[in-house]
């Protein structure tokens, strides 16, 4: 921890979250050394038994080694006993460590030991007693007496192996006994020390907490559970019962139900602290719990059980008894509950499978509550005991197992999503009653437990057939199937709603009299009504997707579910049939089979009849039209149940468990339609004008036109068929644009939406230190409004009052000061800094206000200036112009005032105090008489001014005060005052004498004392009085620091936004914070630090670059608070809490409790601890006593788990880094007391041999983790889901309070952000009219990794803008909001019966966090985003980092696409709705595939137009030249390609928080900086991983590392991740411009060619040379080298078994390809398919070949086949040559490779002589033969199962390596070009590390290596 210093406020000891508040709290808590931790610290797990015996030894070692050696022996035996032939993991090591320590202690304790061992240890066994367990019983805490009860245990246990028991002596005995007695007593605790004795902490005194016992442990009335045991002595079998003996209500449900003890203890504590928070709230303490806590507690828990059986149709299980108290029963069931779902495991995540155990085990405790007739078997309930692990072992690991056989069969989700069931199929199998067939207890031969893998043989022997086992399970209500298909079922209103509306426009555009035509036409009118028709084959394509896509359920689901489907398919079927024909009967004259049909509908024909039939379609429509408008009825009528409702609803919609009733208000329905209508009028406003009614005369003309002239096999006659290649050419990249524009138009919408709803809540208000200066005078009021909770404020009339004034600035102090100090103590701001910003907690001692000096600076050198200067002969003009600056009179007031109470109390003689009045009472009396200016010189100011600087600086220095100075300097003061200033001065000495300092004679105000001013209250008196006498020039940039005004600014401004009222700390919300780990970094070791990268740069040696400011700031704190013995570690915190490490959010989170600790103490102090610093003085008792109760409140109401996975393997890693990441996770616990450890224990069982695994919570003790609850698990809870999820899973049972924040371990967090806590928790209640109380609460982030480098900013800037006017925007108006990672707040209670937090399922839950947003919604929750609170996040900062994050997102969002979420979404919510959240989810990650689809489908366009000659007939036709049309129309679309207007939420969001004119200036820098490259380069990250995802699979959690990325990446790196994303696209893109200009230069012009192509060149080349660009060091020359030949060694390393990647490029080719392996059919047809379009260029290019001579035949086409399998032939007979002559006849391989080359010589010349082949046929026949290979590559790819066994896949592998090399090549030769020209390496230094260049980073040097000589001391 940082420590505090400098100016301290009352409550100032709240700074450290330590336990040890009192001690220096920087100081890192010293951990035992490696040689103790080894002992008790590395015990493998199958020996975990032995750690306590090793911590007894360690913690006596000092007392008496002979006995901690004994300990030692002892626990050698026992490892010895447990395992003796050493078989379990890690055994044999530890036992051999163990001996050799053993060895070496033996000889050294035996020569200090008189008595044999046996009376040493009994002798120490008894002191040990009598001091510690005796001595300490009531003055010590219930931590050092856990810890002493068990060293005693230990001693006596090693004590009984030594000697036998009658060699014992009696009062050992006695002694041994009272510690087996409290043992139970003494226990590790979590946060409550339920059973302690003795010392109790002030947490088990609070009333709430007493009063939630006692409703717990009333028990009399229950009946008693009976324990069957046999005695050992008696020889029958007869059972003896005893009666089991319950403490509470927990305690009785575990006896019946068999729950273990470390669930129970855990639950026992979680409900305890959810009632007495609960209780609490509003009202005073009471002992008695109130009965509506109990009942709100139960409605909150149980309100989706009760859904659940409503939806079922089944009767709950809570029931009550007349005769039996409600309250008990109550709690009986919300325990059993919480037991279950403590136990639950990984069923956590199906809720409805809980409710399920829930519902059977409630009916079982009422049978026995009531003694029941069990209705299954007739027998009564019985009440016997099970064991600890029967629940575990009879209900959840038979479900478990269920789990566990589907996640191993999706083979770590790489099997198809469709052939095994998720967790969430697993769970709706609850969702119908057939769930009740499994019985209760549950019937493991149900067909729900057995699976396709296992064949039953063992019930066959009873004549039972094993049908079931082996059939596939079907899937239940939903298929994930991996299909583009996804898209249009999910959303399938949309675009029907786009294809109407595309259609219409076309047919308007097409009528010469364009939109007014279809009222005045009735021609155009009836043409626009076959969209009707057109609706029609839409809704039937649907439902057929629709059954074709949930085939595989089919199986699981009802006969009404069935029957529904089909009738849906007939339905659709009938309409498309109807519409045709009454259309066609509606039309004059009718031609051909439009005739026939319309003869065959008969007389019944008229032209109304197709409205009418129109009319009927639409009524479904017509009615949902009408719902739309009444979201309360639609809510009704979704949520009933009644058969009538159910009977209508089964046809809208099939019946679902989640997706009822997401209906929002009326007023928000309005907000998000309006948005809407808008979008879509301009949308298809822009649409029609400027895409698709430009085109339609070019069109027209194109399609009358007869083309001749074609220049290649024309396959199909053009002619015949109106051209429809070209027009197809022409409009499917309009289409495609049209289908993606609506996304840009969401994107300017959505920026000003949310600028102008950011306004309205007062964002950016204060954005600057001058906005901060002019506001800061109201800055307190506001604080106060927002979190005053003293005594009732004073009335609005009395407002103005100043004691009222002075109430609030006190308060404000209190907290502001905290802010400051904390801000100190991160070295953002220097000392210096802070004691300008500082605010004096009292005003008493001054009769103006005290406003921090930064206000006041340079206020009275102006103000004596001014007096100065004064020639007027009265005061005043000069006090007008002084009181017309309020800051600039409060300073001169309050400087006089406390220097003269400095000077008073600084002189002992009272005739010196005379004087010193004397002359004040003068100063005084001028002023209320108004002639000040008369009896006083001003020019003497100045002069007295420099002297009371000095006089101030004496007392401020450190040094033993020179009190002679002291003294000459008050004397000279007080002579320029009586001779220079005063007129009449000499008259104030009162003694008769004059006045005389010279030598002699007496002298006055020499008697000194300068004591007083040790007093911290003075001190900062004579600091602030000495800065405002010395500041001379303004201070408007304090602080300096950019991080610390951002902060500042925003606090400030925070105030003043629409905040909910703070409640009392009693009274606020009980949260948790949770944060999953896995292996980052914790802590940066020094090796890590010091560690130099290849140009010598070290990670601290950068950082001290980045922040100078900061580390100077950290230097000066060293050495002011002499720290510097310690400095290495504080260096290491100090890099540390710059990186992205849990240290830094373990510490930001440990903030809150430090809030809740002030907030207490304000609250909690009276009037005279807000305005007094009583606290600075010293602790008396009281004092010390509300310390820990604010300690044990703050306890009460937060809780921080921080589930570190792999904790416990680390322990006993050997591995330094898991070793480091250990050590620091455990200094990390033991300095902050608040905060608690999860982790997932593996331990090996001694018997079976087997791994068991357990759930565990520790916290810090003083040395080592104490362990507090342990849960066994049914098996190993990673391997089923996605690892984050399954980790926060495990951990949120040991998570406390009514909410759940979400914090990922790369955030931070701010102390002033931290005191906003219990206001946001507020919103929770704070229900709108008409909206649902909020379930999740969006919080705004703020990235702190901008500054690293330009691409970082450019990250920084995107996600800022996402997670501000972004999700403004998504909450408000168009609740769409869901979760994004962290730092949301979520509803515990609400969540965790409900499944919890984020979703696990293998790869589909990809993206978890957004699941759990999807779920909230899908289950009525409801979501909003607040900005007036903000966390810090980090992001990655390196191009590669960033691009593996955007392709997991990618990936994430192809997953989602498949997921049954987004189909009930986007089916279930309304139209607008709907859209809203399609175009903020997957659909933008699909507009961006399509923006990158449409300039393939231009370019594979023109290429067939310039290719077939077409293009050229066309633009030459005199028709087409009239009209420009067709130029502009293509120009349209190559402009919205830019995609620059994504970048306008950016800009907006920067402009509203900073001010325009920085936005402008940011997007202009951005530019310079190629930001449209990254932002370019992006977009194809995103279209790739997307569609790859969806088209075959292969997502996978990406981890993209946290570091800085300072050094160089490889070019094979660089090769290896963006070959296929970009490069090879990249090229294909470049070829095809390079063909279309080639192909078309001859008649075309140039600048058309450029403004059509221009924005498709950008794309090629920034997805070819960004990585280079952004890759630090890329283009210098040394390096370029380097990468070359690294390159080069990687594409010839041979591939193999264990050859990772990055060794071999054949190992990576095998790795890329793999996702084909798992490819569907579908995937690999389409692959395929796509594949073929690399022949065009074949097929197109020969025939302008010169040696083709202009034929059209299509044998030339033939023939240039046969060319290239020659050419292939000849490769392959040159790679197998190679390999079978190259090394045993090598003369033979060279004559061979002589003949080939002569040959090709020959046919070479043959064809230049006599074929007329040209050079420039060669660049051509590369530009035609080159694709055809790769197209071959890639089909091989795709059929790899064939190939291989046809033994072709070797040559396969060879021809992609010779690909790889021409590519990488094509890739890497501008790269070296450029490296030979030094400036082009500065240039780009200079643009990747410009944002740290603007602050002080002296990064050429760095990159150069020129490094400072550099030393940490």
């Amino acid at each position: 921890m940082a420590s505090t210093s400098g100016t301290k406020g009352p409550l100032e000891i709240s700074r450290q979250p330590s336990k040890r508040m009192i001690r220096a709290p920087t100081r890192t808590v010293e951990l035992p050394n490696e040689e103790n931790i080894m002992d008790s610290e590395i015990v493998p797990s199958s020996l975990a038994v032995l750690v306590p015996i090793l911590r007894a030894a360690i913690e006596i070692e000092g007392e008496n080694p002979r006995v901690a050696y004994l300990c030692r022996f002892h626990a050698f035996e026992k490892a010895h006993t447990m395992d003796p032939t050493s078989s379990g993991r890690g055994v044999r090591q530890f036992k051999t460590y163990l001996l050799h320590k053993l060895e070496k202690e033996g000889e050294l304790t035996e020569r200090h030991t008189q008595r044999t061992d046996a009376k040493e240890l009994q002798a120490y066994y008894q002191t040990f007693y009598e001091t510690r367990i005796r001595g300490g019983e009531f003055t010590k805490k219930p931590e050092e007496m856990v810890k002493n009860v068990k060293i005693a245990t230990v001693l006596y246990e090693v004590l009984k192996t030594l000697v036998n028991s009658h060699s014992i002596e009696e009062k050992t005995k006695r002694y041994a006994a009272d510690v087996e007695n409290k043992r139970g007593q003494y226990e590790h605790y979590n946060i409550l020390p339920l059973y302690a004795v003795g010392a109790k902490p002030v947490i088990m005194e609070l009333p709430e907490i007493k009063a939630a016992i006692a409703a717990l442990s009333k028990v009399d009335n229950l009946p008693m559970p009976i324990i069957h045991s046999r005695s050992d002595n008696d020889d029958s079998t007869m059972p003896m019962e005893r009666v089991k003996n319950v403490n509470d209500i927990l305690d009785w449900i575990a006896s019946i139900f068999g729950f273990q003890k470390g669930n129970v203890a855990n639950q026992r504590e979680h409900l305890i602290l959810l009632l007495a928070n609960m209780d609490v709230r509003n009202r005073s303490a009471s002992f008695e719990i109130r009965g509506e806590t109990v009942e709100k507690l139960m409605a909150t828990t149980f309100k989706n059980y009760e859904s659940w059986c409503h939806y079922v149709r089944c009767k709950s299980h809570i029931r009550y008894a007349d005769s039996h108290d409600r309250r008990q029963l109550q709690l009986i069931y919300i325990a059993l509950y919480l037991l279950i779902w403590g136990e639950a495991s990984n069923l956590r995540f199906m809720p409805e499978c809980l409710c399920y155990i829930f519902h059977n085990m409630c009916k079982d405790v009422f049978g026995i509550l009531f003694n029941n007739v069990d209705q299954v078997s007739g027998d009564a309930y019985k009440i016997v005991t099970r064991d600890d692990e029967d629940f575990l072992r009879e209900v959840i690991t038979p479900l478990y197992d269920v789990v566990m056989k589907e996640a191993k069969r999706s083979n770590k989700g790489k099997l198809s999503h469709a052939k095994w069931r998720n967790y969430d199929d697993l769970n709706e199998y609850f969702w119908s009653n057939k769930c009740f067939k499994l019985g209760w207890p549950m019937d493991l031969n149900s067909d729900f437990f057995r699976h396709k893998d296992e064949t039953h043989t063992e019930n066959q022997g009873r004549g039972q057939a094993s049908t079931g086992a082996g059939k596939k399970k079907p899937k239940t209500n939903f298929v994930e199937v991996r299909t583009f298909l996804h898209l249009y079922r999910s959303f399938d209103r949309m675009w029907i709603f786009f294809i109407l509306a595309l259609q219409a426009m076309i047919i308007i555009a097409w009528s010469p009299l364009g939109p007014v035509g279809v009222l005045t036409d009735a021609d155009v009118f009836r043409n626009v009504s076959t969209i009707f028709i057109t609706y029609a084959f839409l809704n039937f394509l649907q439902v057929t997707i629709d059954i074709i896509l949930v085939w595989n359920a089919l199986g699981n689901m009802k006969f009404t579910q069935l029957l529904r489907y089909f009738l849906k398919f007939v339905a659709a079927a009938v309409w498309v049939v109807v519409l045709p024909v009454c259309y066609s009967s509606s039309l004059q004259n009718p031609t051909g089979l439009i005739q026939f049909v319309t003869h065959w509908a008969g007389d019944w024909g008229s032209q109304y009849l197709y409205t009418y039939v129109v009319a009927l379609y639409m009524i479904p429509n017509i009615v949902a039209a009408m719902l739309f408008f009444l979201p309360p009825m639609r809510r009704t009528l979704e949520r009933s149940n009644m058969r009538i409702i159910t009977l209508i609803m089964w046809w809208a919609q099939p019946k679902l468990y989640v997706g009822r009733g997401m209906h929002e208000s009326m007023f928000s329905l309005l907000k998000y339609t309006l948005f809407w209508i808008m979008l879509l009028i301009s949308k298809l406003a822009f649409s029609y004008y400027v895409e698709i009614s430009p085109l339609v005369e070019p069109t027209k003309i194109i399609m009358r036109m007869h083309i001749d002239n074609y220049q290649w096999h024309e396959v199909f006659p053009e002619n015949d068929i109106h051209n429809l290649s070209v027009v197809i050419s022409i409009w499917a990249p309009i289409i495609l644009v049209y289908f993606m524009d609506t996304q840009i138009w969401y994107a300017i919408y959505a920026t000003l939406f949310g600028g102008i709803i950011g306004a309205f809540s007062h964002l950016g208000e204060i954005r600057t230190l001058g906005m901060l200066r002019s506001r800061f005078q109201s800055v307190p009021l506001a604080f106060s409004e927002r979190f005053w909770t003293g005594r009732n404020r004073k009335n609005i009339q009395e407002e103005s009052d100043d004691a009222y004034e002075r109430d609030n600035i006190a308060y404000f102090s209190q907290v502001w000061n905290e802010f400051i100090n904390s801000m100190r103590e991160e070295d953002l701001i220097s000392n210096r800094d802070r004691d300008l910003l500082l605010v004096p907690y009292s005003s008493v001692d001054v009769s103006v206000i005290q406003w921090p000096p930064f206000l006041l600076a340079s206020k009275i050198p102006i103000a004596v200036d001014m007096a100065k200067d004064y020639k007027k002969y009265d005061d005043a003009d000069l006090f007008k112009k002084i009181k017309s600056d309020g800051y600039m009179y409060s300073a001169v007031v309050e400087c006089y005032e406390t220097l003269k109470e400095i000077i008073l109390n600084l002189l002992l003689d009272a005739e010196d105090k005379q004087v010193i009045e004397g002359i004040c009472y003068k100063v005084e009396d001028c002023i209320a008489r108004q002639k000040f200016v008369k009896e006083f010189k001003m020019s003497g100011l100045p002069s007295l001014s420099e002297k009371l600087e000095k006089f101030l600086s004496l007392l401020r220095s450190e040094d033993s005060k020179p009190e002679s100075q002291i003294v000459n300097v008050l004397q000279d003061i007080v002579e320029i005052i009586i001779q220079d200033v005063m007129v009449d001065g000499h008259a104030i000495l009162q003694t008769p004498q004059h006045y005389n300092v010279e030598r002699g004679q007496q002298q006055r105000f020499v008697n000194i004392d300068t004591s007083f001013t040790h007093k911290r209250s003075v001190m900062e008196k004579v600091i602030r009085l000495h800065l405002l006498l010395t500041v001379k020039e303004s201070a408007i940039n304090v602080p300096q620091n950019l991080e610390a005004r951002r902060r500042i600014t925003f606090f400030a401004n925070s105030l003043f936004m629409n905040m909910p009222k703070a409640p009392k700390v009693q009274d606020m919300l009980s949260f948790s914070v949770l944060t999953p780990y896995y292996k980052e970094n914790v802590q940066y070791s020094n090796d890590e630090l010091k560690k130099e990268n290849e140009d010598g740069i070290s990670i601290l040696f950068y950082l001290t670059k980045i922040y100078p400011d900061e580390w100077a700031n950290f230097d000066e704190r060293i050495k002011t608070e002499n720290l510097e013995e310690d400095r290495e570690e504080y260096v290491r915190q100090w890099a540390s809490y710059r990186g992205q490490t849990l240290s830094r959010t373990v510490r930001g989170m440990m903030y809150y409790w430090q809030a809740l600790l002030l907030q207490y103490l304000i609250e909690n102090a009276g009037d005279n601890g807000i305005s007094e610093a009583y606290w600075t003085v010293g602790y008396n008792e009281k004092d010390k006593r509300l310390l820990e109760q604010a300690k044990a409140l703050a306890d009460l109401k937060f809780t921080y788990v921080v589930s570190c996975q792999l904790y416990g393997s680390q322990k006993k890693s050997k591995n330094t880094f898991d070793r480091s990441c250990y050590n620091n996770i455990l200094n990390l616990m033991v300095t902050h007391s608040a905060l608690r450890v999860a982790y997932i224990d593996e331990a090996e069982d001694t018997k079976g041999g087997k791994k068991v695994y357990y759930s565990v919570l520790v916290k810090g003790g003083e040395k080592y983790d104490e362990e507090i609850y342990r849960i066994k698990l049914p098996g190993p809870p990673t391997e089923i889901g996605e690892g984050k999820p399954e980790n926060q899973n495990h951990a949120i049972i040991f998570t406390r309070g009514e909410a759940l924040q979400t914090i990922d371990m790369n955030q931070d967090n701010y102390y002033e952000e931290a005191f906003k806590m219990r206001n946001v928790l507020e919103e929770f209640h704070a229900s709108q009219k008409g909206q649902r109380k909020p379930t999740i609460l969006g919080l705004r982030e703020h990235i702190f990794t901008g500054s690293v480098s330009s691409l970082a900013w450019f990250m920084s800037n995107q996600e800022t803008s996402f997670v501000t006017i972004g999700q403004r925007v998504l909450a408000n108006p168009l609740r769409v909001r869901f979760h994004y990672g962290h730092p949301d707040i979520f509803d515990r209670i609400f969540h965790i019966t409900r499944g919890g937090i984020s979703k696990a399922s293998k790869v589909i839950n990809l993206s978890e966090d957004i699941f759990a947003g999807y779920n909230s919604t899908l289950r009525q929750g409801f979501i909003t985003h607040h900005e007036y609170i903000q966390v810090g996040k980090g992001r990655d900062v390196g191009m590669n980092q960033i691009s593996l994050f955007e392709a997991k997102v990618a990936n994430g969002n192809g997953e989602q696409t498949l997921c049954r979420d987004v189909y009930r979404l986007g089916r279930r919510f309304d139209f607008f709705r709907m859209l809203s959240f399609y175009f903020t989810t997957v659909g933008f990650y699909f507009s961006s595939m399509i923006t990158v689809l449409t300039v393939y489908v231009f370019l594979y366009g023109r290429v067939y137009m310039v290719l077939s000659g077409v293009e050229r007939e066309i633009l030459q036709s005199s028709d087409i030249h009239q009209s420009k049309a067709l130029e502009q129309a293509l120009a349209s679309q190559s402009v919205v390609q830019l995609g620059l207007l994504l970048v306008l939420p950016m800009v907006m969001e920067i402009g509203l928080e900073k001010g325009f004119r920085t936005a402008l200036g940011d997007f202009i820098i951005m530019q310079l900086q190629l930001a449209s490259v990254f932002f370019t380069f992006q977009l194809g990250t995103k279209a790739h991983y997307y569609g790859r995802t969806l088209l075959h699979g292969g997502s996978k959690y990406r981890p993209t590392g946290r570091g800085f990325v300072v050094f160089h990446a490889k070019f094979a790196d660089n090769y290896r991740m963006y070959s296929r994303s970009h490069f090879v696209k990249g090229v294909e893109i470049l070829i095809l411009l390079i063909i279309y200009e080639v192909y078309g230069e001859g008649y075309r012009s140039s600048t058309l060619y450029f403004f059509i192509t221009m924005s498709m060149w950008f794309l090629a080349i920034s997805w070819l040379f960004a990585p280079f660009l952004f890759n630090p060091s890329g283009f210098d020359w040394q390096k370029t080298v380097d990468d070359w030949t690294d390159w080069k060694r990687w594409m010839g390393n041979r591939g193999g078994i264990g050859i990772p990647s990055d060794k071999s490029w054949e190992s990576w080719w095998d790795e890329e390809n793999e996702h084909l392996k798992y490819s569907n059919i579908r995937g690999k047809i389409l692959e395929i398919v796509l594949a073929c379009r690399f022949f065009i260029y074949q097929y197109g290019i020969v025939y302008h070949l010169n040696i083709a001579h202009r034929s059209k035949n299509i044998l030339v086409f033939a023939v240039s086949w046969g060319v290239l399998v020659i050419v292939l032939i000849v490769l392959k007979m040159v790679s197998m040559g190679r390999r079978r002559f190259g090394t045993d006849f090598q003369l033979m391989f060279r004559i061979l490779k002589a003949l080939l080359f002569l040959g090709f010589l020959s046919v070479m010349t043959v064809l230049f002589v006599v074929c007329a082949l040209t050079i420039s046929d060669l660049f051509a026949a590369v530009l035609a033969f080159m694709p055809s290979g790769w197209a071959i590559i890639l089909i091989a790819q795709t059929c790899r199962g064939l190939l291989k066994g046809a033994k072709l896949w070797a040559s396969v592998k060879e021809l992609s390596r010779a690909y790889e090399y021409v590519m990488g090549l094509i890739i890497f030769m501008p790269t070296a070009v450029l490296s030979w020209f030094p400036f082009v390496s500065e240039f780009q230094t200079r643009l990747l590390f410009n944002q740290a260049f603007s602050r002080g980073l002296q990064i050429s040097m760095i990159l150069a290596g020129k490094k400072d000589t550099y030393k940490t001391e």
